[in-house]
Formats: C-alpha cells, structure tokens, sequence
C-alpha cells in the first residue's frame, strides 16, 4: 500500500504508525529529509533560466527547471531524434511539479517560463509552439489543438500544420479526475503524445485526426492529491510512468519576492532562440531530419547505469511502476542538455546531468509514495541481500540453514531473511539462483535448498 501525504501535516515529521524495531528491540521514529535535487540538475541554459527564477524569490530553482526542461523540449520539435535499436526517440517530457498547497509555489514556477515564451515570440514567432493553459478533458479536445483538418458541413477547416503543443496542467488532478470517468479515453491519448503516436478518433462518428503529434506537459498536483486520486489502472497501463514526478517547495520565505528584470528574460529568450535555431525548429513540415548520437563516452556511461542503477529494483509494486521508464526518459533528458550545448553529439556529462534529474525524481516518488517505515524495511532488505551476495561469492553455494547461521550469525529473524533472498530472486536478472540438493550426510529427509549466484 502507498502513504497518502496529507498537505496540513509536516513532509519532515512521521505519522505515530511511521516506525520500525530496531535489531535490539528499540523504537525508531521513521523521520527523513525531504528530497533535495543535486545542482548536478541545473545544467546550462536550464540551469541559468531556474536560477534566474528563483533569485530573490520563493520559488524552487528545481521547479522552475523542470518546467523550462518541459518547455524547450516541446519547441525543438520532433525534427531532433536518437535511435535506439528500432525506436527513435524525440525530446519530449512530461513533468510533473509535486508539492504541498502553498508550499510548492506551483504556479511561480512556471511564470518566467511562459515569460520567455512570450519574449521569444516577440523575436520571431516561427520558432514558439502552441501553449495550452485552458485545461484537458477528454481525447477529442486534445486532438482538436492540432488537428490534421476536417470537413464540417460544405467547410473545410484547415489542418493544424505544426503539432508542437506545450500543456500547462496547473491543477494536474484534473486530468486524474477524467481518467475516473467511464469511457474517458484521455490519459491513453495522452499515452499516445508520449510515445509520438498519431491520434486516431476513438469513435467512427468522430473525424478528428492528429498526425505526428508533439506533445508535452507541465502538470502540478500536491501530494495528498496525487495519492488519492492515482488509480491501479493508471499504474499497470503505463500513464503514470511517463511522467518526469519531481518533488520541489518553496526555498525561502519572502514576503515580497523580486520580479526577474525584463533584459534577463530577454537574454534567456536569445539564448533560447539559438538552440531552436540550431535545430531548425520552424521547419514544422519536416520529421526527424537532425540526428543525434552517442559520444563512445557517453554510451560506456549510459550502459554502465543501464545494467545498474536504471534497473535497480526499486521496491514495492507501485514504486517499481512509476519507475520503469527510467532509462528512456535519462536518454530525452540527456538529449535536451546537449541540444542546449548547441550539439547533437551526446557526452557523458549530458548523461550524467540527465542522471541527476532521475535520481531526484526516483527519489521524489519513494517520498510520496512510500512511508518512512516502509523506506527503512526496504533499506534493510537491501543491505541483508548484498551480504548474501558476498557470502555467495565466498563460498560458492550454501543452504538456507548456513546463510541464517554463518552469514548472519542466527541473529536476522527468518521473516527478514526470506525478505532478502526473494528479492535476489526477483531481480532482473536474478542476482540468485535455488535449486534442491541432496544432504551432505546422506541423512533422511526433505533435499535441501541451495542457493548460488545467477550465471553472468
């Protein structure tokens, strides 16, 4: 089960339920920090645009970056493109701001960026995508921004020639209200936008088409309501995982919060102005004609996390859910970053920035989802299990029995142990391997269980 997070209770304290035995017995209150992003994530032209936010403001730098991240990636296009295997990938984000009402300074945090919007436009209004603020309902609306035109009546109306669209969700539990509704076919629509895939009308009454869409979003939400309103659909078909959940609160506390002065959101906007140029982003008609590639770099470090951390189990169904497109979204993030360097080669500090950005939000989801309680188990878990794994390679194959006495010294009880060796089993790849063995002794009795280390 996940935690609700209630918006008037304290993100740093612990409920009376929050708490875990110790080895000897104790109580431990579960209290932990709330999630703080590395500045590993402000990197370049994102990292000055959130700077420039936040200074002498209450707004989270972090927020303000992840909008703008949000923002850029939806105004490159989809001319910008990675191949993967058989999958090319565009810069396209889904970000979703969490924090508590009040706190999260959600609507700030989005401000300058729609300033910078509004400064480039000014400059040359070719290179801007569409923005959505009005708020989505169903498939139909989202289709009708960008339609690839229709007849009504004797009328021909005009496709939509480019399908750039930046959505700005600011009561993003709207959208998780909708996708309650039966027959509401939105958060699959929007599925579809993540995955750049054309939208067909749901229905044979409905003609809206939208091809080749490009589609991104700034959604926010407090905790509570993300929580509650999170449904098991949204978790096992995909829609919550698409989403880059980033948790961020106001930073400082001013009561007069200084704006950004204009020449430096004009500034941001030029600079802004110059990866779209680069990019050729006002070439709406044309798909996927910039490629980007892997710097050798970059691909050792990227597979290096692959094989790690980016496949890391990261707990309980729901938690393990939200993060299974963790390795997609670091090579979109890591796009972004190079594009901002004014390059389509990727190097390893693009990748290890992007890594940045999932670690905060790997993070973020485990403090909203998951009880202090629950983190402190699943910690435990982890640390029994890397001592199996050295015991494992010490001795090659051992018994349940010898890891229970030898390994642990009869002091782990049989419940946390189990805990440990079910999560070795359940990696991918299995980290271990049990299979029936006969008793040294030759004694009677059940064969005995044995475990080794996974082959590879």
């Amino acid at each position: 089960m996940h935690r609700i997070v209630d918006d008037t209770a304290s993100s740093h304290g612990a409920s009376p339920q929050d708490t875990t035995d110790d080895e000897d017995g104790a109580t431990v209150v579960g209290h932990r920090n709330a999630p703080d992003a590395d500045p590993a994530c402000l990197y370049g032209l994102i990292g000055d645009v959130a700077r420039a936010g936040s200074e002498g403001t209450e707004t989270n730098a972090v927020a303000i970056a992840a909008n703008f991240m949000a923002y850029l990636s939806c105004a490159v296009g989809r001319g910008v493109y990675l191949p993967i295997g058989n999958t090319r990938h565009h810069a396209r984000l889904f970000c979703l701001h969490i924090g508590r009402s009040g706190r999260g300074r959600k609507g700030d945090a989005v401000s300058l960026v729609l300033r910078i919007d509004q400064a480039l436009r000014e400059m040359n209004e070719a290179f801007a995508p569409q923005v959505h603020r009005g708020g989505l309902s169903t498939r139909e609306g989202l289709v009708a921004l960008m339609h690839d035109g229709y007849r009504q009546g004797r009328q021909d109306v005009a496709a939509i020639e480019d399908k750039r669209l930046w959505v700005v969700e600011s009561e993003f539990a709207n959208v998780l209200h909708q996708g309650r509704r039966d027959g509401n076919t939105l958060s699959a629509a929007l599925r579809d936008c993540w995955d750049g895939v054309d939208l067909k009308p749901a229905t044979k009454s409905n003609r809206l088409y939208a091809s080749d869409p490009h589609v991104c979003l700034s959604g926010a939400i407090s905790p509570s309501e993300l929580t509650g309103l999170m449904s098991a659909r949204d978790l096992t078909n995909g829609f919550a995982n698409r989403f880059l959940m980033i948790w961020a609160e106001r930073s400082r506390m001013l009561p007069f919060p200084k704006e950004t002065p204009q020449a430096v959101v004009e500034h941001l906007a030029r600079r802004t102005l110059e990866v779209l140029a680069f990019v050729h982003a006002d070439r709406h008609d044309e798909r996927e004609h910039l490629r980007m590639e892997l710097s050798p770099q970059a691909q050792w470090r990227y597979a290096q996390l692959y094989r790690g951390e980016l496949n890391d189990d990261v707990g309980d169904g729901t938690v393990g859910s939200l993060l299974e497109r963790r390795a997609p979204m670091l090579l979109r993030l890591a796009m972004l970053m190079a594009l901002t360097d004014l390059q389509t080669r990727i190097d390893a500090s693009h990748i290890d920035a992007a890594m940045a950005w999932i670690r905060h939000a790997t993070a973020s989801v485990r403090f909203v989802f998951v009880s202090a309680a629950e983190e402190a188990k699943q910690a435990q878990v982890l640390e029994l299990s890397s001592r199996v794994l050295a015991f494992l390679r010490e001795r090659g194959q051992v018994s349940r029995s010898q890891i229970s006495a030898e390994c642990f010294r009869g002091k782990v009880p049989k419940a946390r142990i189990d805990a440990c060796l079910d999560h070795l089993l359940a990696c991918t790849p299995p980290k271990i391997t049990v299979q029936w063995g006969e008793r040294a002794d030759g004694a009677p009795g059940a064969p005995l269980r044995v475990y080794r280390l996974a082959a590879g």
